[in-house]
């Protein structure tokens, strides 16, 4: 994928995702919590924003539960798989 795509890790429930938030927050990566685009899912919530690759950050937490991932070129949201 191009550098300047987005991704976006959706996680099991918010817990994960404020685990993966406190780890995150030691590390020099760009990211942030939004709420989930509604193009992904119904369900409130907030995920993981990122022009990281989920791979690199996935390897700090892998104690959280990562649901999907997806990464938005700037046109449309597709699966992304390792």
């Amino acid at each position: 994928m191009q550098r300047d795509s987005i991704y976006y890790l959706l996680f099991s429930t918010i817990h994960d995702v404020l685990k993966a938030e406190k780890r995150l927050k030691e590390t020099n990566f760009d990211f942030e919590l939004v709420p989930v685009p509604r193009h992904l899912s119904s369900d409130c919530g907030v995920c993981i924003k990122t022009p990281v690759s989920p791979a690199e950050l996935l390897s700090l937490i892998p104690e959280a539960e990562t649901e999907r991932c997806f990464v938005f070129d700037g046109k449309e949201y597709v699966t992304y798989s390792r």
